[in-house]
């Protein structure tokens, strides 16, 4: 069959078709409200009860994030259903009628997904990390920016930001629970005498505990860790607030080193002697 367009009244096409993006732009248009609506809601909602009931501010980033998810992928379902519905006339009962047997068949097709969302629920459940957590896990480092349903956002100190599949942390480290540990090992000759080099350092880690509040415990020195080569190894080792004990130990390092220098105590480093051999006329 041979359609005759030149019968075709331009101006209803024009019409109909002009119906259609209005109805198309009216649901994007309310898509949009809600969508902005219901995310201040929940971020207000759970404000308040990382507030009221105590909830540390990770945990509710964590949740806040998830709810969040939730909310936008429920709120993308029913767009497709209302564009279908009103704009298209697709009859989607017999869609959703379907849809368990369509699932099904998507399940077996899509397990990786499936585990992806498991792994997840019980990341959260078991409160294994949460959001501003310092975590090592599947080969990565870095701080914990959103755990969703199928991913973990992990953003490196370098500033890559990884998508990790929840079904590949099979096993986490977080090194964000409870107080972390400053560790610094400092040479002195073999020539200086240990005991005095130990008091002029405990006395540089004083100080900087006298004026440092992200020093919890210490720092205390510890003794001899090591003999090298070239020189005798002191370990001190502090107690610090969570993701602090990299400043700590720079800090450390500085006031040891201008302590030492101001005791005479020689801190061993390489030399070069070069020697010219004179040969005789």
């Amino acid at each position: 069959m041979i359609i005759d367009f030149s019968d075709l009244d331009f101006y209803a096409i024009l019409a109909a078709v002009g119906i259609i993006f209005l109805k198309l732009l009216v649901i994007i248009i309310v898509y949009a409200i809600v969508k902005s609506i219901g995310t201040k809601i929940i971020t207000r909602l759970f404000k308040r009860a990382t507030a009221k009931q105590g909830i540390s501010a990770g945990r509710g980033k964590t949740l806040e994030k998830l709810t969040t998810n939730i909310f936008t992928y429920a709120l993308i379902f029913f767009l497709v259903i209302m564009v279908l519905e009103n704009v298209f006339d697709v009859r989607t009962t017999a869609i959703l009628a379907g849809a368990g047997i369509v699932g099904l068949a998507i399940g077996f097709g899509a397990q990786g997904i499936v585990s992806d969302v498991v792994t997840g629920f019980f990341l959260l459940l078991e409160k294994q990390v949460d959001v501003d957590d310092y975590v090592t896990t599947a080969g990565f480092s870095g701080i914990v920016e959103e755990v969703g349903l199928r991913t973990t956002k992990i953003r490196d100190f370098d500033g890559s930001l990884h998508y990790l599949p929840n079904r590949e942390i099979s096993s986490l480290t977080n090194h964000s629970r409870g107080n972390m540990r400053a560790l610094v090992d400092i040479g002195i000759s073999y020539e200086d005498n240990i005991d005095h080099a130990i008091e002029v350092i405990q006395g540089a880690c004083d100080a900087i505990a006298s004026e440092d509040p992200a020093i919890k415990e210490g720092p205390n020195v510890i003794g001899v860790q090591g003999l090298g080569a070239s020189d005798v190894v002191i370990r001190i080792i502090a107690k610090t607030d969570n993701m602090m004990q990299w400043a700590v130990e720079r800090k450390l390092r500085k006031a040891i080193k201008e302590a030492l220098d101001a005791n005479g105590i020689d801190i061993p480093y390489p030399h070069q002697v070069n020697v010219e051999k004179q040969q005789n006329n």
